[in-house]
C-alpha cells in the first residue's frame, strides 16, 4: 500500500466518524481516479434513509455505473473504511470498478461489534433450490434470442 492510498483510506475513516456524528453508522468510503483525484464521497445513510442498501460503497458504486463509461470505472479505486458486504462487493464488481482499498476486514470488524448487534448475512438466510428450472430458462432464452 502507498503513503497515497494511506492518505486516502484515511479520508475514508475520516468519513466513517462523520456518519457516527451523525447517528449514522460509521462508514465511509469515496471514488479515486488514476491521478489521485477525489471524485465523489459518501458515507453510511441506512438509519437516515431507513434504505437497508444505503452502504456507501453500494452508492458509489451506482454513481458510478451511471456516471462514467465502463473504460473510465475500471481505472477508478474505492476506498472505504470497511471491507465490503457481500451485496456492496457485488454491486462493486457489476459496474466495472476494479481496486478497492478497505481498513478494516470484515473479521476484525465482527470482533469490534458487541455480541448479537452484527447484521445477518447470506449464511443466516435458507436459500430452496433451485426449482422448475425448465420454466424459469424460457424468459432468459428469450431475451438473449432477442439481442439482450
Amino acid at each position: 500500500m502507498s503513503p497515497d492510498d494511506e492518505r486516502l483510506l484515511t479520508v475514508a475513516i475520516d468519513l466513517a466518524a462523520a456518519a457516527a456524528d451523525v447517528g449514522e453508522l460509521p462508514y465511509g468510503s469515496l471514488l479515486v481516479d488514476r491521478d489521485g483525484t477525489i471524485l465523489e464521497r459518501a458515507h453510511n445513510t441506512v438509519t437516515s434513509t431507513g434504505d437497508i442498501t444505503a452502504h456507501p460503497e453500494l452508492v458509489l458504486a451506482r454513481f458510478a455505473a451511471m456516471t462514467y463509461p465502463p473504460q473510465r470505472r475500471a481505472t477508478i479505486t474505492m476506498y472505504t473504511s470497511c471491507e465490503p458486504c457481500g451485496m456492496c462487493a457485488e454491486v462493486i464488481a457489476r459496474a466495472g470498478l476494479r481496486r478497492v482499498v478497505f481498513a478494516l476486514s470484515t473479521a476484525q470488524l465482527r470482533a469490534l461489534q458487541p455480541p448479537g448487534s452484527a447484521p445477518a448475512t447470506a449464511a443466516d438466510v435458507t436459500f430452496d433450490g433451485p426449482a422448475l428450472a425448465e420454466k424459469a430458462t424460457e424468459p432468459i432464452h428469450a431475451h438473449y434470442r432477442h439481442g439482450g
